[in-house]
């Protein structure tokens, strides 16, 4: 950790602490023309919207390398951002995955979990302020985010912080319930920027505590200020298969929204779909994805207007977008690269194996833009006379004489001899049982945790510390779709089946 004569540090794009420039004033924005030369080109400083005031700005005298190193820093400058990450309703779509935590602490990729990917695009793109807000099933991810994203141990903020907001009732009518909405969640803690330390934010993120993908926010952010929008969509072109699913936009030929449209269907899903070459896809491309879908990420001037114009607007996506396209400036800015919505039971387990091709469409081996979280200090797995093929194993496992195939092993689990997982993804456990403990549970007819001998497991969710005995099978032979099962220990979404939280399938039990 660096910190420099006059106290300051600060978090860069790639993680890195370094001082913050102080000569150059924050709201200063680069623009064409006007006002001074540099390297042959005119320059002005543009007016920037700050609430409901617009300040007008001075360009003081600068040499040529100087308005360089400063017009790069503008670039990059994540002082005045802040992160709002939205920890999401019930998660009733990835039951029963969420029947005990809250759908961003659900564990992903076998050592990490969802939460870990919008605070490592943060950490990456140096915006070192955080909210999390959170209302459903809280504790675990309060749990995994002091753990991983603290001031001593976990990663180093500098002068930024992350801060964990749970619902909670205020002075009012409106403050007396749930969150409706992720505009009215946020809403509700408007007074975060009366606080002192939140003066100089004028950019907002709002992003989703549930997504799978890579950003780099600060290129967003960029987008924004240069286009002087008041909103900015991060969008992607999409299939008409999976179009219904998403808020879906028409943009004129700069970006700019001009109307927007919330999981539309029938003819209204038709009336969506556009010429997508416009956002830079071949002709062939454009073809196969003839949709602009919003990934519900946005980036914002502080929330004056939504107290002020939607008072009463519950939800950014199905309310205050299709509103403002005709009275503010809505800006999409394409991302075209991997991106999931980690919605479903389905979407969550394809996600998951999908880390396991070659080569992956997304990938958490990425040096420079690493995806962090919790340390838990755990040793190398240890496999033993195994044939592991397309899979990923998480630290801290033990395979003895088994198959594992097209899978995804989490952290701490343990699989018997002769066993064979095909197409699953196993969470792992929270605790090891010792030998000692193993062979008294055996000897007294129990199951340990873990994977027993003999069983053979395809296309399942084997949530944390759940125990399977011997000679189980659990393939969904007769390819039920939809089944609960609570007492039996598991249930079936979409045709996949998906093993309790601390479940106990008995040896020789068929599913």
């Amino acid at each position: 950790m660096a910190v420099t004569a006059d106290g300051c540090v600060s978090l860069s794009a790639t993680g890195q602490l370094h001082r913050p420039a102080t000569s150059y004033p924050r709201n200063r924005r680069l623009v064409k023309s006007g006002n001074g030369e540099f390297m042959g080109q005119k320059l002005k400083f543009a007016p920037r919207r700050n609430g409901n005031a617009i300040r007008s700005h001075v360009c003081s005298s600068l040499t040529g390398e100087a308005k360089l190193r400063d017009m790069e820093m503008e670039k990059r400058d994540a002082r005045t951002v802040v992160a709002i990450i939205l920890g999401g309703g019930a998660g009733t779509r990835l039951f029963p995955l969420t029947k005990r935590r809250a759908k961003p602490a659900v564990p992903m990729g076998g050592a990490y979990r969802l939460i870990d990917v919008p605070m490592s695009n943060c950490i990456n793109s140096g915006i070192n302020k955080v909210y999390i807000l959170t209302q459903f099933n809280s504790a675990s991810l309060n749990r995994h985010l002091a753990r991983a994203y603290n001031f001593g141990s976990g990663v180093s903020f500098g002068d930024g912080y992350v801060e964990v907001l749970a619902a909670t009732q205020t002075p009012g009518q409106a403050g007396k319930s749930w969150f409706q909405g992720t505009a009215d969640a946020v809403r509700q803690f408007h007074w975060l920027f009366e606080d002192p330390r939140s003066k100089d934010i004028e950019d907002v993120l709002i992003l989703s505590g549930d997504h799978l993908y890579r950003m780099d926010y600060m290129d967003f952010v960029q987008s924004h200020r240069q286009s002087g929008a008041d909103i900015t969509l991060s969008c992607l072109p999409i299939d008409e298969r999976r179009a219904s699913d998403f808020g879906l936009m028409k943009i004129d030929n700069k970006g700019r929204v001009l109307s927007f449209s919330e999981k539309p269907r029938g003819n209204e899903l038709k009336g969506m779909a556009v010429d997508t070459t416009v956002l830079g896809l071949s002709q062939e491309e454009a073809e196969k994805k003839p949709y602009i879908a919003s990934m519900g990420v946005y980036c914002c001037l502080r929330f004056r207007f939504l107290r002020w114009r939607f008072p009463t607007a519950n939800d950014f996506g199905s309310e205050i977008i299709p509103a403002s396209a005709k009275e503010f400036h809505i800006q999409a800015y394409l991302f075209n690269d991997y991106w999931e919505d980690i919605g479903t039971i389905r979407s969550f387990f394809e996600a998951n194996l999908a880390l396991t091709e070659h080569p992956p469409r997304f990938s958490f081996y990425d040096a420079t833009k690493p995806i962090y979280t919790s340390r838990r200090n755990l040793p190398p797995s240890k496999i033993d006379d195994s044939k592991i093929v397309d899979s990923i194993v998480s630290h801290g496992s033990f395979l003895t004489s088994c198959l594992v195939e097209h899978s995804v092993v989490g952290i701490r689990s343990r699989i018997n001899s002769n066993a064979h997982l095909k197409d699953t993804v196993m969470l792992g456990a929270d605790f090891y049982e010792t030998d000692s403990e193993i062979a008294s549970s055996l000897s007294k007819g129990k199951v340990p945790v873990g994977i027993g001998e003999n069983t053979r497991i395809k296309e399942c969710i084997i949530d944390k510390n759940a125990r399977i005995g011997k000679n189980v099978v659990i393939e969904n032979s007769e390819g039920v779709q939809e089944a609960d099962r609570t007492l039996d220990g598991f249930y079936i979404r979409s045709g996949v089946t998906i093993i309790l939280k601390n479940a106990i399938i008995k040896d020789g039990t068929v599913i």
